[in-house]
């Protein structure tokens, strides 16, 4: 291919080495043979690539509040409206997809939602619920319903502003597990944005080896017993290992966000050229 698909990765991690990173590199390599891709360090250096340089975004969690910055916070909130406006002034789209700690900044910054604080951490191989809108999501596509995902936030989006989905077209497409406990509110798990931003709460990377491998830390598995106990500790590691839940998971949104976005690219650059 004269042109390979360029993908820019925005590490929201702040320079803390992690596994989501290395699996978020692993899923783009099994593309390798179409694209490249660069990381830009967003909260360490404030590196931001140049838009007209790159055609797919992939914004990363990370830790701390996601109401709060240094100013590379204000940073990304403007480079997001840039990529915004571009695609509505432009045949050849970009697609950007946010995950948990990017999709709470996206979320608050497009007015959709209150974020605040959860009671405790959420941690683990969580059940997510596909909404109405969300059994018909291309990115969802071949995940059962619920299906799971690895959950790892002290933040939460919730009491979505219904107006404002409407007025921006955005959709709700996934929620939290149901909660027996009535007074607290189900988290949004997943937003369409338009049609090509998307985002999601939990961690559509994660594969269950290196969380599982994670836990030969002592201290990392006495914290987890503690925080869940150790029957739901149990529980958590056969999740791990069952094909139809994390392994699935790994193996399918991220795959169909590149797919879907990479077929855009080519069918508009296809339809320029011609």
């Amino acid at each position: 291919m004269s042109h390979p698909i360029r993908i820019a990765v925005l590490d929201m991690y702040n320079g803390e080495p992690n596994q989501g990173m290395r699996c978020i590199i692993d899923i783009i390599n099994r593309f390798n043979q179409i694209v490249t891709f660069q990381i830009f360090d967003v909260r360490g250096k404030s590196e931001f690539p140049a838009i007209n340089k790159f055609d797919i975004y992939i914004s990363t969690g990370g830790p701390g509040n996601p109401l709060e910055g240094e100013g590379w916070d204000l940073k990304w909130y403007t480079f997001i409206d840039e990529l915004w406006q571009w695609n509505k002034e432009q045949k050849v789209k970009k697609h950007m997809l946010f995950i948990c700690h990017s999709f709470q900044m996206a979320c608050h910054h497009f007015g959709l939602a209150t974020i605040n604080k959860r009671k405790s951490t959420s941690f683990g191989v969580m059940t997510i619920h596909k909404t109405e809108a969300g059994t018909n999501e291309p990115i969802l596509d071949g995940l059962s319903n619920p299906f799971y995902a690895i959950d790892s936030r002290d933040y939460q989006v919730v009491q979505p502003k219904l107006s404002i989905f409407r007025k921006k077209g955005a959709m709700i497409i996934a929620l939290e597990k149901i909660r027996n406990h009535v007074e607290y509110e189900r988290a949004i798990m997943g937003v369409r944005f338009s049609d090509e931003f998307v985002g999601l709460q939990f961690h559509p990377e994660a594969d269950a080896m290196s969380f599982v491998a994670n836990l030969r830390n002592k201290e990392k598995r006495d914290n987890i017993i503690a925080m869940k106990g150790k029957t739901k500790f149990r529980n958590m590691l056969e999740d791990l290992l069952d094909e139809e839940k994390i392994y699935k998971t790994n193996e399918t949104i991220i795959p169909n966000f590149l797919r879907i976005a990479i077929n855009d690219l080519l069918k508009h650059r296809k339809s320029i050229s011609n």
